[in-house]
């Protein structure tokens, strides 16, 4: 079974979205890095990037496919973990807890756009079918 979690909103491009204060952090949900398989790279874009919905913040490669992370909120990089450089397999043993970019958003009411965790559930369960 997935991992969503209920503290977060998540993109049909299958990225959540956690938020503190006005910085949202971006990773990948629990459901693509199981359809990714096992990872041998990720990559975040670096910090001072200005990044509107649907830009590219980071990108992920596994035996099976590559993949890209795209951000579903706007705003500005302020901070990218490059440690999934060094150790991308941290994505697929906690998802959830691996971020990639954390953004300092232009227009919180964008989160308004996505999906809550039980949408995201239901939205799984239709791809999946």
């Amino acid at each position: 079974m997935t991992t969503v979690k209920d503290d977060r909103r998540y993109a049909k491009t299958h990225e959540w979205v956690e938020v503190e204060g006005n910085v949202a952090s971006i990773g990948i949900t629990d459901f693509a890095q199981d359809q990714l398989g096992d990872l041998v790279y990720a990559e975040a874009e670096p910090v001072g990037i200005d990044v509107e919905i649907d830009d590219l913040v980071g990108s992920v490669e596994s035996v099976k496919m590559a993949s890209d992370l795209y951000s579903p909120v706007a705003g500005k990089i302020i901070e990218s973990n490059e440690s999934i450089e060094d150790a991308p397999e941290q994505i697929n043993e906690d998802a959830c807890g691996t971020w990639f970019v954390k953004i300092e958003m232009s227009d919180p009411s964008q989160l308004d756009g996505l999906m809550d965790a039980a949408a995201y559930e239901k939205f799984c369960e239709e791809e999946s079918a």
